[in-house]
């Protein structure tokens, strides 16, 4: 008899020490009942994080987890799923560190299409670092480093992901937990690069993009009967949208050759199934006791 997973099944044994409230709680129920509606077991998902709130989401997991260093959550999922891409490599990431110092892997990521997804928790501010404006906080955020406003533009992930490349584009809410699971689950479903926008609520630094404000406004795609996600066009004129009405859901797919597809070593397994040409095994068993 197979096992059945359920969102407990992901619980990891740590406590959770996130601000009451905080949008990072809906964003973990989400992913926890994604993996339950794939029936995902905990050992072939891989979460990748880096710094922020919600970067601490691999700690609160129970599945193979790694927290790096500030901006380069990319290269090192697309590491991971060379070494073994049986995996579901998942990242978990602020907006900050995905499109600060992050933005040159996120370029690069979505013209390689690697087959992985990318979860951004976007609550439009530094939150971790108590409150910085981010490269997703709009023109005029006052902030502790911009207290006449923010000069710059603010950043659009969700065209930069579609025009880059990404092969699956979507957007959802964090006050919206079925939709955060469902969006979750074909995202990782997918097989190519998928980008995900949640958008989330900071109840400590950002006193405008709550749930108050979001609900009225985020409109889901998949009541639009004839909106085609296929649609390049479409989809580019959906991540213009903001304001008065927000879509959520998916916006954009497409097909085409992963990076893994194109490795030509990986056509005979993953790498970690492979014999070491070369090497005993008592040669790679004492190399990897020094790694530990």
């Amino acid at each position: 008899m197979s096992d059945t997973f359920t969102p407990k099944s992901y619980d990891g044994e740590r406590e959770i020490t996130w601000c009451p409230g905080c949008g990072d709680y809906g964003i973990i129920a989400g992913v926890k009942q994604a993996l339950a509606q794939l029936q995902l077991p905990p050992h072939q998902a891989f979460f990748v994080s880096g710094i922020g709130c919600g970067s601490k989401m691999p700690d609160y997991l129970k599945a193979n987890g790694y927290l790096g260093l500030h901006g380069r959550t990319l290269p090192i999922a697309q590491g991971v799923k060379l070494a073994n891409h049986d995996l579901k490599v998942i990242i978990t990431v602020g907006d900050g560190d995905s499109f600060g110092i992050g933005a040159g892997h996120f370029v690069h990521a979505l013209r390689r299409n690697s087959d992985l997804t990318m979860i951004v928790e976007d609550n439009k501010v530094y939150a971790l670092t108590k409150g910085q404006y981010s490269p997703l906080s709009a023109r005029g955020w006052i902030s502790s480093t911009t207290p006449d406003g923010s000069i710059e533009t603010e950043f659009n992930p969700l065209l930069m992901a579609i025009t880059g490349g990404a092969t699956f584009v979507a957007r959802t809410f964090s006050g919206d937990p079925k939709h955060m699971a469902q969006t979750f689950a074909k995202a990782i479903q997918h097989k190519g690069f998928a980008f995900v926008d949640v958008l989330q609520v900071c109840v400590i630094y950002n006193s405008v993009n709550t749930t108050e404000w979001y609900r009225p406004r985020v409109y889901k795609l998949d009541d639009d009967a004839t909106y085609n996600p296929r649609d390049y066009n479409a989809a580019i004129q959906k991540a213009y949208e903001w304001g008065d009405k927000i879509p959520i859901g998916v916006l954009y797919v497409d097909e085409r050759p992963t990076y893994e597809d194109r490795v030509a070593a990986l056509a005979q397994g993953a790498l970690v199934k492979q014999p070491l040409a070369g090497y005993s095994q008592a040669t790679w068993n004492e190399f990897r006791a020094t790694m530990m």
